[in-house]
């Protein structure tokens, strides 16, 4: 028997479509029968595109019950079913030009076979494809009866009540005296705010998170409580109105022309209280439409919602009516879709990065495949607990998924088509770049190399260092400075201060001027203010922002090397993850060397007092104060400072040693045993009566 010729297939065909149709045939129950999803549509649709491959390649394997002799799903069974008037076709996909081409030849060669008329003008109307749920409204004499999902597209389930929720859908429409039936179809979204909302409000209650707008539209439609359906926040937008076939239309007052065009229906839409997408646009030919394409290909991901691709339909309706619908498909509108930002794409290997946390990262090494505009061949499986939770073999085939991150991830496996001989991959128990025995911290899910003087890590800190947002030194590079790390040169961002250039210049690719350059930006950078420097040391959860937020309360290595997990926590915006890391790293006898090292090679550790204390103006000196509570105006880094400037010594535990007690809201057990040693308390005012 001959095998299959599409990569990624190591069993016979029979066996493989066979695995195929399983799976499909499980995705359309868990998404119709069980409102329960187990795979993106972009995904479903590569699979379902494989098996017609497959099938086209070995016809005699065709069977009845293939996914691709079916023409719909059934509808989900805890509403009532409903048939639609009007049967709710899906859309014929495109994914370039010269499939957009073949379209329309085939719909041209289907008019001069069947029409016997003069071939029309392909006049076009395009108009983004929202990322939603489709729906089919009904009007009866102008008022909202009945919303109504897609479905198999002949029938679909009742969810008026919840349509109703939804703010752009009018209930009454604009139109005095409409005709009696009024049919409107438009698909149902969420937008990416409120989307982001959704998630972070069930992460909260620890719910599962939807896996993107499209699957969070659909089941908050599903809702059985239209109230939830209402503080979700569903949108609409309408792009297609039908109108009944009957004479009456002679004597309907249009809020507007006839509609004898799509551009002229979208038109009455909007004037009778509807929603319609304003990034429409006319469309002559073909030309026009890929210009429409290209436009939003990347237009599409500053908009407020999810758009997958472009709709194209015939202008003209009269040659819609009479093109009329295949079996799944109007003959006159097609889907010309975007590149998926997902893909399936089979492992080729899995190896493991080691960053300048010491943090080990397992990589999936892939088969190279399209995703989003770029070839993606890696992609992060985040950490040993996420490729436990895969169970990721190597040959496996999976969901690759981009969505605007830099490093591509694997979204899920399918074990229903692994190899019988894929081997299972083992996480490694030692560092793969020092050799030493790694560790997974309580309460964390990362596993990490320890060893300070791993190359991994060195790498990684001296990159960071560098680079624009920290002590922004240029010509150093990732390859440079691999070379100074494995011969030895520099085991930390301290050694890069001791480099010299002829010592520079004998490395690969670096001739003199490059390496004199290289010492230039070294020496500028110890001008760096002192923010900069903190963000360079790399200290876990520190990012550039939270750097100067931090300086601007401690204004020197010395001032924060004595603060407090209370007096960190104090600070606006600075949470208890980030104060705990700043703690953890200054009590690392190592880092008070390094801070050591960069004070002699001249790096900026203090930022400029702007108003200093005059020596002679110390009220404070030979004092000892505790900060407790929540001042009115100051924060307590801010006392302190003020204090210390003032000559005071700021302490966390109040003792016989105590000198004053400063008191805010909410002060607890330093004020109790204040009062209990008779130590004087001040206010906030009061400290700065003493200040001045």
């Amino acid at each position: 028997m001959t095998q299959s010729n599409i990569p990624g297939f190591l069993v016979e065909p029979e066996e493989k479509i066979t695995q195929l149709r399983q799976l499909l045939h499980q995705a359309s129950y868990a998404y119709y029968a069980l409102d329960n999803p187990i795979m993106e549509d972009a995904v479903y649709d590569q699979l379902y595109h494989e098996l017609q491959a497959l099938e086209q390649e070995f016809p005699q394997f065709i069977t009845p019950d293939s996914p691709t002799q079916r023409v719909g799903e059934k509808p989900a069974s805890q509403f009532v079913s409903v048939q639609h008037h009007i049967p709710l076709y899906s859309l014929e996909n495109a994914f370039d030009f010269g499939e957009m081409q073949a379209w329309e030849v085939r719909w041209q060669r289907y008019w001069q076979t069947n029409q016997g008329a003069e071939l029309p003008t392909p006049e076009y109307v395009c108009e983004l494809k929202i990322d939603g749920s489709a729906l089919a409204l009904t009007y009866e004499k102008g008022v909202l009866l009945r919303g109504v999902t897609r479905g198999d597209g002949s029938a679909g389930e009742d969810i008026t009540p919840n349509v109703k929720t939804i703010r752009s859908i009018p209930l009454r429409l604009n139109w005095d005296n409409p005709p009696e039936i009024v049919e409107v179809r438009g698909e149902a979204f969420l937008g990416l705010d409120v989307f982001h909302r959704i998630n972070q409000e069930r992460e909260a209650k620890g719910e599962a998170l939807f896996a993107n707008p499209r699957n969070a539209a659909a089941g908050t439609l599903r809702q059985l409580d239209a109230r939830i359906v209402s503080q979700r926040q569903l949108d609409f937008f309408a792009y297609t109105l039908h109108l009944p076939e009957t004479d009456d239309l002679r004597t309907v007052n249009f809020p507007g022309p006839a509609p004898t065009t799509q551009w002229h229906s979208l038109e009455l839409l909007q004037n009778i209280g509807f929603k319609v997408n304003p990034n429409r646009q006319y469309c002559p030919d073909l030309t026009a439409v890929q210009a429409y394409y290209d436009l939003w290909a990347t237009g599409r991901l500053a908009l407020p919602y999810l758009t997958d691709g472009v709709v194209i339909k015939l202008n003209d309706l009269a040659v819609q009516q009479g093109l009329g619908f295949t079996q799944k498909f109007p003959r006159w509108a097609i889907a010309w879709k975007y590149e998926p930002e997902q893909a399936i794409t089979a492992v080729l290997d899995i190896t493991v990065q080691v960053g300048r946390t010491g943090a080990l990262t397992p990589v999936a090494e892939l088969n190279p495949v399209q995703l989003a505009g770029t070839t993606v061949s890696r992609a992060t499986l985040h950490n040993r607990d996420r490729l436990a939770e895969l169970d990721l073999h190597i040959g496996d085939r999976v969901v690759v998924h981009k969505a605007g991150e830099i490093i591509p991830e694997v979204l899920r496996v399918f074990p229903e088509l692994r190899s019988p001989h894929a081997q299972p991959f083992v996480f490694p128990s030692h560092c793969p770049e020092c050799h030493e025995l790694v560790i997974q911290p309580k309460d964390e899910a990362v596993t990490r190399c320890v060893n300070p003087t791993c190359p991994a890590i060195v790498r990684g800190s001296l990159l960071h260092w560098v680079s624009r947002n920290a002590l922004d030194v240029e010509g150093l590079g990732e390859k440079i400075i691999s070379q100074l790390v494995e011969k030895g040169w520099v085991t930390s961002v301290a050694d890069l201060y001791d480099l010299q250039a002829p010592q520079l210049a004998n490395l690969d690719r670096l001739g003199a001027k490059s390496a004199a350059n290289i010492i230039a930006s070294l020496e500028k950078s110890r001008q760096k203010p002192w923010s900069r420097v903190l963000y360079g040391l790399g200290i876990r959860h520190v990012g550039a922002v939270n750097a100067q937020v931090i300086a601007s309360e401690f204004p020197s290595a010395a001032t924060l090397a004595q603060a407090s997990l209370e007096d960190l926590n104090a600070i606006h915006g600075i949470g208890p993850e980030i104060a705990q890391a700043v703690v953890d790293w200054w009590q690392n006898p190592a880092n008070h060397t390094l801070i050591t090292r960069l004070s002699q090679a001249g790096l900026q550790l203090t930022t400029p007092d702007l108003h200093p204390v005059p020596s002679n103006s110390q009220p404070l000196k030979g004092k000892t104060l505790v900060v407790t509570g929540t001042l009115p105006t100051m924060s307590r880094a801010e006392a302190k400072k003020r204090i210390q400037q003032a000559g005071g010594k700021v302490t966390d535990s109040v003792s016989q040693k105590t000198s004053y007690v400063v008191v805010g809201e909410n002060a607890g057990s330093k004020l109790s045993k204040a009062q209990t040693l008779n130590i004087p308390c001040l206010t906030e005012a009061e400290l700065v009566e003493m200040l001045q």
